[in-house]
């Protein structure tokens, strides 16, 4: 079983609590070291490379940024979807739009009613989310374009809340919810699926941000480990600047030939904006916050993440340690939200 500690302390997973004296202020303690080499060196030039550009490594992630910036009370408000896009639309942050939310089995005889009219949508929670694009007879038709029954589709459902595809195995909630279609923009640099920008919140200052964009590899989705594109984005111009496929260094899309450097992403300030809104609403010191691009809509928040990774830095070829001790610098340490 996984095990976390503090100042030499173990601490049980699922501590409803931080450890007595840790506050929600600058993070101390950042070190250059053998913790490093849980970051992949790709693009850095080995060990030394990443000493030089200031690579956060995974124990200081785990511990000063993740164990002591963000209070296990408020998980649950970035784990649940439900909360999470009620969230938003309190503090008026554009999300898709939510169609229907079913929280029992008994709820299932509602299908037919409640998806009446609607030829795509998405199914959440689950891992890689069911994308629906239309109907075929009484049969959905998939994002890529394989069939499903609507019987496979009420079965699909029904595991969901009973919890096959949430973290702990327990019931969850079904939420059937707007498509979002992608801006045009990003159709000659994306594979079918609709990509996504991540952006890393630091006590409430965006600092680093990257745009994934699906390729054939990926089966269209903005998945970096399943063969997705990472592209690092200049965080004043929104702009790319370095991109990786495959922890490899990458200039063009291997699908559309198109190039993925140098690429303005639409809406960069509102996008920063967003993500200041919802790191501050959710009372968290470092959380990635995930926006997608919709053609009628403009951007919209999918989620926030209280463990974002730190492929990240190999997409901008770049360490966030630098721009964490940026902030620490011009905040004052016992600044709390």
């Amino acid at each position: 079983m996984s095990r976390r500690f503090h100042e030499g302390r173990e601490l049980p997973l699922g501590d409803g609590e931080l450890p007595a004296g840790v506050h929600f202020g600058r993070v101390q303690g950042f070190q250059h070291g053998a913790e490093e080499q849980a970051v992949a060196v790709t693009g850095f030039g080995g060990f030394g490379g990443l000493k030089a550009t200031g690579v956060l490594g995974i124990n200081a992630h785990n511990t000063k940024c993740i164990l002591d910036l963000n209070p296990r009370t408020q998980f649950p408000l970035v784990d649940g979807k439900r909360r999470m896009h009620d969230l938003c639309r309190e503090i008026g942050v554009p999300t898709p739009d939510l169609y229907a939310s079913l929280v029992s089995h008994s709820a299932l005889r509602q299908l037919p009613r409640l998806l009446e009219g609607r030829t795509d949508f998405v199914v959440k929670p689950n891992r890689g989310v069911l994308v629906i694009t239309g109907r075929q007879g009484s049969d959905f038709l998939r994002h890529n374009g394989q069939t499903m029954s609507a019987e496979a589709f009420r079965q699909h459902i029904s595991g969901i809340i009973s919890g096959l595809f949430s973290l702990g195995g327990t019931e969850d909630e079904a939420l059937i919810q707007q498509r979002v279609i992608s801006d045009p923009v990003l159709e000659r640099i994306s594979y079918q699926g609709t990509a996504d920008i991540r952006v890393i919140v630091y006590r409430c200052k965006p600092i680093m941000g990257m745009l994934r964009l699906p390729t054939k590899a990926s089966d269209g989705r903005a998945n970096l480990h399943q063969g997705a594109i990472g592209a690092g984005v200049d965080m004043r111009t929104g702009i790319t600047h370095h991109a990786v496929l495959k922890n490899r260094k990458a200039e063009t899309h291997p699908d559309t030939g198109e190039s993925v450097i140098g690429f303005e992403v639409p809406y960069w300030p509102q996008i920063l904006d967003m993500s200041r809104k919802v790191s501050q609403v959710v009372r968290m010191g470092y959380i990635g916050v995930d926006i997608v691009l919709d053609r009628t809509r403009g951007p919209l928040l999918l989620e926030a993440n209280a463990r974002p990774g730190l492929a990240i830095q190999i997409s901008n070829a770049q360490g966030l340690l630098p721009r964490l001790e940026q902030v620490d610098r011009s905040t004052p340490r016992l600044e709390h939200l």
